[in-house]
This record gives structure tokens, sequence and C-alpha cells, in this order.
């Protein structure tokens, strides 16, 4: 089995296929890491045993195990693409905006005002998910 980027816990196996090693992790960082929440998870979610849910989906739905971690994965790791897609890409640099131009003061109050005109812009997004009738229905 070779190394997959020099990474220990990746490989291919004899059929060219990717092999990954679950494991758990403690590891530790600054309290400046900006990566401090999400590492945070990794160590959380690391204690829970992700197999045991999906031996019984693959029993339950009969596909392999093997195709629901690579689901898993797929779906979780383009989730961001996803985001960005449902959210487009002319609303993510309006909703930006605000909050560049508060950081660029570097103040707190304009720090609140950008919160305030971002919660107006979402409100006004979830219109028709909190009121569906605000658009009429389409003709066939």
């Amino acid at each position: 089995m070779s190394s997959q980027a020099e990474d220990p816990d990746v490989w291919t196996d004899e059929d060219g296929q990717d092999v990954v090693r679950l494991r758990r992790w403690k590891g530790e960082w600054a309290e400046d890491d900006p990566h401090a929440n999400f590492k945070s998870d990794v160590v959380g979610y690391g204690l829970l045993e992700p197999l045991d849910t999906l031996h019984g989906m693959s029993r339950n739905l009969d596909v392999p195990v093997g195709a629901l971690v690579r689901y898993v994965l797929a779906r979780w790791a383009s989730g961001g693409s996803g985001g960005l897609l449902e959210v487009g890409p002319v609303m993510v640099p309006r909703l930006w905006e605000p909050i560049a131009a508060a950081e660029e003061t570097d103040s707190d109050e304009e720090r609140l005002r950008a919160y305030h005109q971002l919660r107006q812009m979402i409100a006004w997004l979830k219109v028709p998910l909190d009121e569906p009738s605000v658009y009429p229905p389409q003709k066939d």
C-alpha cells in the first residue's frame, strides 16, 4: 500500500482505491488560533463513533458503508460551495460589505451597525420563507 501525499492516514489499496484511517485527535492550539472553534469541534466530534450510525444505515438502505462514507464526506466538503450557490454570487458580496466596512473602522459601534444592517438584509431574504403567500401562485 502506498502513501497518499505523505499522509500516514491515507493510502491507496491494491485496487487503486483510497483508504482512510479514522482516528481521534486531541490537538493543542494557541488561544488566538483563528481555527480554534473548528479544532475544538474535531476533538468533540471525535468522541463519537460514526461507523455505528453508518453500519445501521448500510443495513437499512442496502448501501455499502464505504459508499455512505464517501457520500457524507463529499457532501460535507462541498457544503461551502452549495451554500454559495444557495445564497448566490451577487448576494454574498452584498452581505459582506457592511462587515468589511465595520472592520475597516475597527469600531464596536460600526460592528453593531453592521449587525443591524445584516439583520435587516436577512429578514428581507426570509420573507418568502416565513410568508409564502407574499408571492402569487405560479400558473402551469
